[in-house]
């Protein structure tokens, strides 16, 4: 479903932009934007490079953090200009539409665009599940903010129109065995910073080396609420609280 689709606008400087991004957005059937600490919003050129899209900006989210905007999601893609070294899943245009599009029909989804110098921090892809890198040519691959929007918010739209969505995950009976959200996980990744610090076993190994490995590994994992809940009351058994053991499998 494209009402569960949210596109994210990190610290966006161009006003110009998010009203290109609008309006990218609504040709392409897809509404919900949030925007995480912009430079200059609400701004008249927003408005007038949005043009039959200012309901977009209308109800566009403002927040602070990216964080925050993700609230509630269980699938987030960031979008990167290069490929990183650290191993994140990555998948090109046309497969981002096909996955955002199959799991959105399930629960929220975020497609994270970052700032139009930048990009994302690594410390803000670290709140992704996959990054998505848009091919182009070799003479020149830099896209501006308006055109990653339009080309990915296409691809979104034609999966939409294929006639049955790729293999995803099933839809769960029981309402714990749903994808963990963002900021489910995040609650855990934090317990584990606390948690493995309790334990001393960070020692002389870099902490954050070793959180972004386990990051990877869940966001390829895709841990459900059930499977989140169990792995904190692990973690808080093993830090000496035996109140908190792991919830009991049906």
């Amino acid at each position: 479903m494209l009402d569960n689709i949210r596109i994210v606008l990190v610290n966006t400087h161009h006003p110009g932009n998010i009203g290109s991004a609008a309006r990218a957005m609504k040709n392409m059937g897809i509404t919900r934007l949030y925007l995480v600490d912009p430079k200059n919003f609400p701004s008249f050129e927003a408005s007038q490079r949005a043009s039959s899209a200012s309901d977009v900006l209308t109800n566009a989210v403002v927040v602070d953090t990216l964080a925050e905007a993700l609230t509630g999601c269980s699938l987030v893609c960031g979008t990167t200009a290069r490929l990183r070294s650290v191993k994140w899943p990555q998948v090109d245009g046309r497969e981002c539409g096909e996955i955002i599009h199959a799991e959105s029909e399930q629960h929220e989804v975020a497609l994270v665009f970052g700032r139009e110098r930048s990009g994302l921090s690594n410390d803000e892809l670290e709140l992704c599940q996959t990054l998505v890198n848009i091919t182009t040519g070799e003479a020149y691959s830099s896209l501006n903010l308006g055109q990653a929007v339009q080309v990915l918010a296409y691809e979104i739209l034609m999966a939409s129109r294929q006639g049955e969505p790729i293999e995803t995950q099933s839809e769960p009976k029981d309402e714990k065995d749903v994808l963990a959200t963002n900021d489910q996980l995040e609650g855990m990744y934090n317990h584990y910073v606390d948690a493995l610090t309790d334990m001393n076993f960070f020692g002389k190994r870099n902490p954050e080396h070793i959180m972004r490995k386990l990051r990877c590994l869940y966001g390829r994992a895709r841990p459900t609420q059930r499977e989140t809940q169990i792995l904190r009351g692990i973690l808080s058994y093993a830090q000496g609280r035996r109140t908190q053991t792991p919830e009991k499998e049906d």
